[in-house]
């Protein structure tokens, strides 16, 4: 219990630090916002031409007689259309992430420097082309990962009960997971952590992990929220990841250095 609630405080850390550095604030909105978009746009147009790809793929059901065509191709368009929601909300940090990820590594930088007991911040000496395609390639790795599940807790929600009451809950424990892996990211890859180091730190602390990235899902479900909290939420992340490797940290940039959690 020590570990969730320390999780949720360094969610609250990362947007007090945001809160002070206004500047950062305003940087860090620019990929969220543009993510934001293109989503839209694509959930828009699934709405719009979603029941014509249904018909489009369902060829088989043209002779159906009334009202079983209605209902068949109706259910498969909101089917259609959850899972396209489910897509937007499983990948929406990973192609922010991937958009804004000259920002949100100047931003981590300099958290990682606030809070640094000497002032300095790890480097990882790549180019950022190199780093955009590390960062590419790890986030689509995390997203199959993250899309496996899905589709599971998607099947099973139809389990009477269980689908309704247990399911919805391990669905927000696996988007927190799957959350704060990608953030996390951000402050491990400059630390030259790879995906496989990454995942072991984050399963070993896992109530560490549910504390931060759960009520952070849940809040990236209201429209707009998202886009607000991704500076912050960055922030937050680089001082969990200094946790994760035991590194000092002077809270809230204090001369004292505080000793990581665990």
């Amino acid at each position: 219990m020590r570990d969730l609630g320390a999780g949720f405080r360094y969610l609250l850390k990362g947007q007090r630090w945001v809160a002070r550095h206004g500047k950062q604030y305003g940087f860090g909105l620019v990929p969220g916002l543009i993510t934001l978009v293109l989503y839209a746009a694509a959930l828009v147009a699934l709405a719009l031409w979603g029941a014509d790809a249904v018909g489009w793929a369902t060829p088989f059901a043209d002779d159906w007689s009334s009202p079983w065509l209605g209902l068949f191709r109706g259910f498969l368009t909101a089917v259609l259309f959850a899972l396209g929601l489910l897509l937007s909300v499983i990948t929406f940090t990973a192609v922010t992430l991937l958009i804004g990820q000259p920002f949100y590594e100047s931003l981590s930088e300099k958290v990682d420097r606030d809070v640094s007991p000497d002032g300095t911040a790890p480097e990882s000496g790549l180019t950022l082309g190199r780093e955009l395609w590390i960062s590419g390639r790890d986030s689509l790795r995390i997203v199959v990962r993250a899309l496996v599940w899905a589709v599971l807790l998607f099947a099973l929600g139809f389990i009477p009960f269980l689908g309704q009451t247990v399911v919805p809950v391990i669905g927000f424990m696996v988007t927190g997971f799957f959350l704060t892996e990608e953030l996390t990211a951000v402050a491990l890859q400059r630390r030259e952590v790879e995906l496989r180091e990454r995942l072991a730190l984050l399963r070993a602390r896992k109530t560490l992990v549910w504390g931060f990235g759960t009520p952070l899902g849940l809040a990236f479900l209201v429209p707009f929220v998202a886009v607000f909290l991704m500076p912050g939420a960055v922030a937050g992340a680089t001082l969990m990841a200094r946790d994760l490797l035991g590194e000092e940290t002077a809270e809230d940039g204090a001369d004292e250095p505080v000793a990581p959690t665990h």
